[in-house]
């Protein structure tokens, strides 16, 4: 039988690790929450801007909520899909960053909500095509102290990854979201390899073009050496 002063030292350890947990994830997501209000911003100065401008083809840059967890920034055909998981996770214990000072002062610290950043084909949304493919470009990890890195793609890895400097804060958001954007823009959809649509079944042909089940990706069928990042 375990005894009462063990129990005790259980209950405690118990009663700490979920608190931490509840600390992260609720810095976790008003992170988020931040995220999708700096979103909302950007939309509305865009919209306000191209009606200054009288764009004869403004476009659009839009914002469409999928719950708490989840929402899209959509614009030149693009759609970058933000997801907060609603876990908490340690970050390796072979990761960079847990050889860091800051870390090493405190390994609480090492405990990070998560949201991950998706860039999907908007017609891939609208036209039904559950075939097609999303990219990886980016994840933010957040500490209980909302402090942040990301790994990820180009610049969103490379200027962001200094954990005990980077906070969360409105400045701060809107430069991972529009360094998010600028990269989406330049990440162009690639023409697939011939010998990958040579073929087409007559269960394809007789669906419309709405939902043909062709798979549709900007580096489908394509390996670039430039786009491969050990962090990811």
């Amino acid at each position: 039988m375990v005894k009462k002063n063990s129990r005790h030292h259980l209950f405690d350890e118990v009663q700490e690790k979920s608190s931490m947990k509840d600390d992260v994830f609720t810095a976790a997501l008003q992170s988020f929450q931040l995220m999708k209000q700096v979103s909302e911003q950007l939309s509305s100065e865009y919209t306000a801007y191209t009606l200054k401008k009288k764009a004869s083809r403004p476009g659009s840059l839009s914002v469409n909520h999928h719950g708490d967890f989840e929402f899209a920034l959509q614009f030149g055909g693009d759609t970058l899909l933000f997801l907060l998981h609603t876990n908490v996770f340690e970050i390796p214990r072979d990761h960079n960053v847990m050889r860091t000072k800051y870390i090493q002062e405190d390994p609480t610290r090492s405990y990070c909500g998560i949201v991950h950043i998706y860039n999907f084909l908007t017609d891939s949304f609208k036209y039904n095509r559950v075939n097609d493919l999303g990219y990886l470009i980016g994840r933010i990890f957040i500490n209980r102290e909302q402090h942040y890195f990301i790994d990820g793609k180009s610049e969103l890895g490379f200027m962001y990854n200094n954990f005990r400097n980077h906070k969360i804060s409105e400045k701060n958001v809107e430069e991972i979201i529009t360094s998010a954007i600028e990269y989406t823009l330049n990440f162009d959809l690639l023409i697939p390899p011939y010998e990958q649509v040579k073929l087409l079944t007559v269960s394809e042909m007789q669906n419309t073009l709405d939902v043909i089940s062709f798979k549709t990706g900007k580096r489908l069928g394509f390996q670039f050496y430039a786009d491969q990042d050990p962090t990811v």
